[in-house]
């Protein structure tokens, strides 16, 4: 471990209970814990010392759900709807990426969370077709000094037969036995409402190797309701079941989520954008169920969590002006505040991981922290609401140093050791195998694509036919 670390006189956001604001307060590093926190502290000789004056000390982000290894197309899907997402990777290409692809989306993606200040990202990898691929993903993973737990799919086959096949318990058994601090494992999974519930041999899987399941719940036109009934009434659903975006489900699954103790992981910018149904914090909030962030995927948007805060704000509170406007009243008091959103970003994402020396800023808690201080940024002052100013003020580029497990990855803005040219050109790489794996035209197509109504089935999951009333064409 490198020598103690102290961020001297910066305004700390511990994210406790209190949501306390820590005027000029230190925070001193010792190995790979938090050994103290407090103002004008004696530290060991030797100790390096950071200048945090005049900025934020915070708990490291985690996003509870990025599919990584789709960073190698950043952008590319900017005009998608879910429909054309659905298309170009469960449909049609998503079977051209090689396990080198993707260890390339991967490292670049975990290279854009330290970058960002997200400390720990969920690597939600469903782009595994054989274990090759997802020894590529933990290898990328491995390359980069952050925190990350993958998640492993497989959207080109059901998850009754990769969960159950030898190759992949053989991974898997292997992967867990491996576990230490900074890669954990979960299975990735969705369950499509079928009655016969086939899906159940994943989840047995599941609690055989005792690891948690994250699925895309809530979802329209691909899961709904019916999908929460079934593993809930079968007993899978518990304090570590996350469910992603849950934003079309009823009350009556948001109270099977409450009851079962589970967490849902919001992605705003994608729920907005996509259309998997109108961001769900507000119901959420009525239910009590705890909330992480996540960012989805960067074939749209960007990877940092400063506007998953700022986005999770506007979409909550327009909701709840919306339905008062149309009760023909008028909100005078904000609900959901900024500290909210900021415990979220931080130990919202720690709970749904079952981290609970993650996402704080207390003695005794891992050192995953991150200083916003930005000296050459007009924005960065007057600094009067700290946690207002993470929400709807700070952005990547502000993130001045990123500690993770004690260790200092972004010093002074410039991410540390990091080989950014060779992380270019293995992505370059990929982007050149795609386009020419497709073709130009369909490449250039691909961006701005209509749905091809002839490929398309009532649901995105290409390994079955079934179909409900809560299913739609994606049209």
């Amino acid at each position: 471990m490198p020598g103690p670390l102290v961020l001297r006189g910066g305004t700390v956001l511990p994210v406790d209970d209190a949501h306390s604001v820590l005027p000029d307060t230190d925070v001193l590093i010792v190995d790979d814990r938090i050994a103290a926190v407090g103002p004008a502290l004696d530290v060991p000789a030797g100790t390096r010392e950071i200048d945090a004056a005049d900025g934020i000390v915070m708990p490291g982000m985690i996003d509870t759900h990025r599919h990584m290894w789709q960073t190698a197309m950043r952008g590319y899907g900017a005009d998608w709807t879910l429909s054309q997402y659905f298309v170009w990777y469960y449909l049609e290409n998503g079977r051209h990426f090689r396990p080198d692809d993707i260890r390339a989306g991967n490292r670049l993606a975990a290279l854009e969370s330290i970058d960002a200040g997200v400390t720990t990202t969920v690597d939600w990898s469903h782009g595994l077709q054989t274990v090759g691929h997802a020894e590529a993903a933990v290898d990328a993973l491995r390359s980069v000094p952050g925190r990350f737990v993958l998640a492993y799919g497989n959207i080109a086959q059901a998850p009754w037969e990769w969960a159950t096949s030898n190759e992949f318990r053989a991974f898997a058994t292997s992967l867990r036995d491996a576990a230490d601090d900074m890669l954990g494992f979960q299975m990735a999974f969705d369950v499509t409402g079928d009655p016969e519930f086939p899906e159940r041999a994943a989840y047995e899987v599941a609690r055989e190797l005792d690891v948690p399941v994250t699925t895309h719940a809530g979802v329209w036109g691909a899961t709904n309701d019916d999908g929460i009934r079934l593993a809930h009434d079968a007993g899978f659903l518990n304090e570590r079941s996350v469910f992603v975006h849950a934003a079309t489900l009823s009350a009556d699954s948001y109270h099977r989520i409450a009851a079962t103790g589970g967490s849902v992981s919001v992605s705003t910018e994608s729920e907005q954008s996509a259309g998997q149904g109108y961001p769900p914090t507000w119901a959420l909030r009525r239910h009590g169920i705890p909330v992480s962030l996540s960012m989805d995927t960067s074939v749209w948007w960007s990877g940092d969590l400063f506007s998953a805060m700022r986005t999770t704000l506007g979409a909550d509170r327009s909701r709840e002006h919306l339905e008062a406007h149309g009760r023909g009243d008028t909100v005078t008091h904000c609900v959901l505040r900024a500290d909210q959103v900021v415990e979220w970003a931080t130990r919202g994402g720690a709970r749904a991981l079952g981290r609970d020396d993650l996402g704080r800023v207390e003695p005794g808690a891992k050192a995953d922290v991150v200083l916003i201080k930005n000296d050459r940024s007009p924005v960065s002052f007057p600094l009067l609401n700290p946690h207002g100013h993470v929400a709807f003020q700070a952005q990547r580029g502000d993130v001045h140093t990123v500690i993770i497990d004690g260790n200092v990855v972004k010093d002074a803005h410039e991410l540390v050791g990091v080989d950014l040219a060779a992380a270019r050109r293995e992505v370059e790489a990929t982007v050149e195998h795609l386009r020419s794996t497709i073709g130009d035209d369909a490449w250039q197509q691909g961006m701005h694509p209509d749905v091809p109504q002839t490929t398309l089935l009532d649901n995105p999951y290409t390994y079955t036919d079934y179909a409900s009333s809560a299913t739609h064409s994606q049209r």
